[in-house]
């Protein structure tokens, strides 16, 4: 399988797990008019203050973090071309293709910014600037597709597991459960068709309950 076939299969199965998360918040998530766009800005916000920008004091780039923002600003970027484009396969080979593609970006910040104003200014996900910002963080789509199935099947564990009453339980022996999730993803082989549900499977036995 060629390296562009591969980006598309792993895309259109983030595709099929954003929208099936997505339905699991509310079955007519696609009529709700959800703000997205807006989501994605303000995440870059916060993005930036893991990467750190203020000339004044002394910062350090919290890689790990930044890439978890990432993460979460392709849910929403996901969900956002969902919203402008019926056929799956159409969104996941253009995605595929401005993922591969090199800029010239070589500052993140300006990366992000670019990325942030698209959607401010066009209500819209940048693959482009996202690819760039991936790029300088040395985020490969392997590892943006691994950290996004253990993030959403966390998501989808925590649903099922009375997030919304209130009676989920965050801290698993000591550690958050996002912490518990790092660890487990790390030992597992993202090829592998049953990655999902092994992560869901692994986070059900690590479960404290």
């Amino acid at each position: 399988m060629s390296e562009l076939s591969t980006a598309i299969k792993q895309i259109k199965q983030m595709l099929t797990m954003q929208d099936a998360m997505n339905t699991r918040v509310s079955d007519t998530w696609r009529t709700n008019n959800f703000e997205w766009y807006r989501a994605i800005w303000v995440e870059c916000a916060e993005m930036l203050d893991h990467h750190g920008w203020k000339w004044w004091k002394h910062q350090e780039c919290d890689i790990p973090q930044v890439q978890l923002e990432l993460v979460d600003i392709f849910h929403f970027g996901l969900s956002l071309r969902l919203m402008q484009e019926d056929n799956v396969d159409v969104i996941a080979e253009t995605l595929a293709n401005e993922i591969s593609r090199q800029t010239s970006h070589i500052d993140f910040k300006l990366a992000l910014e670019d990325l942030a104003s698209a959607a401010v200014s066009n209500k819209d996900f940048d693959g482009l600037s996202f690819a760039a910002c991936m790029r300088l963080m040395n985020m490969d789509l392997d590892e943006l597709f691994r950290q996004y199935v253990g993030k959403n099947t966390l998501n989808f564990f925590r649903q099922d597991n009375g997030y919304k009453t209130g009676t989920y339980i965050k801290i698993w022996h000591g550690k958050e459960d996002n912490e518990v999730l790092a660890d487990l993803v790390a030992g597992l082989d993202t090829s592998s068709d049953d990655f999902q549900q092994n992560v869901y499977q692994g986070l059900k036995d690590a479960y404290p309950a």
